[in-house]
């Protein structure tokens, strides 16, 4: 049985009965497991991003169907009959969505970024720690 902490148990006692000369095999066990939990850190990030971005998507949908209901309660009441003001509505309309698609990549880009840099930085700190192991 395994928990959150240690998911693979206690592998560097098990590798550790398979001893090779000049190969640290803690070390090797310990790259793995921060190569993991880098991974996990990653996925959850951009698990958190993209529910910011259902949020935000939601947010949108909301007040369109809002911005909508309100353009139709103001046509029954005879309120749009001007060219002029259904020609605003629509130009609003517009420029909000223009606003909701930009802030909507604008997430999309920071989740993407933010998982990137962390697998960036794993991979550099992997190859720090493999030139150590290497080394005689």
């Amino acid at each position: 049985m395994t928990n959150q902490t240690q998911p693979f148990g206690d592998v560097t006692a098990m590798m550790n009965q398979f001893k090779m000369p000049g190969i640290d095999m803690a070390a090797i066990v310990e790259t793995q497991r921060k190569d993991i939990e880098s991974l996990m850190a990653a996925n959850a990030a951009t698990f958190e991003s993209m529910q910011a971005l259902g949020r935000k998507q939601t947010e949108i949908m909301n007040e369109a169907m809002q911005a909508m209901q309100d353009s139709a309660k103001s046509l029954a009441g005879g309120g749009m009959a001007d060219v002029g003001k259904q020609g605003e509505v629509v130009r609003k309309g517009f420029e909000k969505t223009l606003a909701n698609m930009k802030e909507l990549a604008d997430i999309a880009r920071h989740a993407q970024s933010d998982a990137m840099t962390r697998i960036t930085q794993r991979a550099a700190h992997q190859m720090k720690d493999m030139k150590a192991l290497v080394k005689p």
